[in-house]
């Protein structure tokens, strides 16, 4: 009977102790939990910058969080900002987990502040801006203002469209170095268009953002399906100029959140179409990024592929996080890779919960550390941009393993 009773108590310890771990484990809402912790010391460090400001009597409004610079400052953005969108962005995601409405009511707070974007027709980064913060607040709320400033925002986006080269336009800016610069990035703003044709039933959407991937498939990739960034077109007659690598290591290089842009843009337009061209794509350059002879254990990448001191270079959680929202999605779309697919999304978020994180109630309430915005700035630092696609891989993995669908 003692041995009964002796082993039964153990096997209910062992049990609780099970439990605890798999508790340990959801790392999901371990992560949330922790972001919102946070966001809500970010609203403290954000109503300081802003007081500061009254005080010095700048006119600036600076709306978001963007990153800690070199001198350890907190640098906050204002609208035109190609970041500013994601801030408010990760105030809806926290919304669609917790279902609080405080979160909801903070998201449609910092959304508002952005909504002058709408007619900004000089950039390209309108999907950036408008899409994650009032496109994420429309999928949510269903707002009919929210709706309207978003196909506004798609109209002015298409003004940048150039029909002799089949692309939107990415910079105006170093006129004197490019002519119709197209940077890999402007994929990820394509959703806004597709999104507008669905809403509208207007094929010129469709058609501008299925011609800039296609054009984009043309001239961005090498054989190895690796991407420059820029590619710089003439504005006559649409033949491709230049081929460099602004942000990465030098022309030839990989740079890795370019990598990431790709995958998720053609995941992304394969969803959006159907066209067997763009799930081929997309697939291309998963395979590039993760059978790379410089990718790490981890799986969060370096900044560059091919930086030439790895492994004594700076990581990119913010290039990470992106991949692993894409292949998320990627594993729907193809069932013989759909087990690898995410695994290779699994162990992304994995090592970035448990060793890419900041202190709690540390870094101006950022969430991830370690990502790189460039060669020659940003390095090794946070960015808002890697903790919004840290909380949508997140998102997108509680809904591919509970409903089977990664999109949100």
């Amino acid at each position: 009977m003692m041995n009964f009773k002796t082993g039964l108590l153990s096997l209910l310890v062992f049990c609780g102790a099970c439990s605890q771990v798999a508790q340990k484990e959801d790392i999901v809402k371990d992560s949330f939990d922790f972001a919102g912790q946070q966001l809500k010391f970010a609203f403290t460090t954000i109503d300081s910058v802003r007081v500061k400001q009254i005080e010095a009597g700048s006119k600036k409004k600076l709306v978001s969080p963007r990153t800690i610079d070199d001198d350890g400052s907190f640098k906050m953005v204002a609208s035109k900002d190609w970041t500013s969108g994601f801030f408010p962005g990760e105030l809806w995601y926290m919304y669609e987990y917790t279902k609080d409405d405080y979160w909801k009511s903070k998201a449609q707070e910092f959304t508002a502040n952005i909504e002058d974007q709408k007619t900004n027709g000089g950039t390209h980064d309108m999907g950036f801006k408008m899409y994650c913060s009032f496109g994420n607040g429309y999928r949510l709320t269903q707002n009919t203002a929210y709706k309207n400033i978003l196909l506004e925002s798609a109209t002015t986006l298409i003004t940048r469209y150039k029909p002799t080269i089949g692309c939107i336009r990415s910079w105006d800016h170093s006129r004197d170095k490019w002519q119709c610069p197209v940077i890999i990035d402007n994929m990820m703003n394509l959703e806004l268009l597709y999104w507008a044709f669905k809403e509208t039933g207007d094929s010129v959407y469709y058609d501008i953002a299925t011609n800039h991937a296609r054009t984009t498939i043309k001239n961005h990739f090498r054989d190895d399906y690796s991407s420059y960034h820029v590619i710089d077109y003439d504005t006559i007659n649409g033949e491709v100029l230049h081929k460099h690598t602004h942000q990465g290591y030098n022309h030839e290089s990989a740079w890795g959140r370019g990598q990431a842009w790709g995958l998720y843009g053609y995941t992304m337009c394969y969803r959006e179409t159907k066209l067997p061209e763009f799930l081929t794509q997309a697939e291309n350059i998963a395979d590039y990024i993760f059978t790379n002879p410089t990718l790490p254990d981890d799986m969060v990448t370096y900044w560059d592929f091919n930086a030439p001191n790895i492994p004594n270079e700076p990581r990119d959680a913010s290039a990470a996080a992106v991949m692993a929202c894409a292949l998320y999605e990627l594993s729907m779309y193809n069932v013989e890779k759909a087990t690898q697919y995410k695994q290779w999304a699994d162990t992304i978020i994995n090592n970035l919960s448990k060793n890419y994180r900041a202190p709690l109630n540390g870094n101006y309430g950022f969430i991830l550390l370690h990502s790189t915005g460039a060669h020659n700035f940003e390095r090794d630092a946070p960015l808002v941009y890697a903790d919004y696609y840290f909380l949508e891989a997140l998102l997108k993995k509680e809904k591919l393993e509970k409903e089977g669908t990664a999109i949100l």
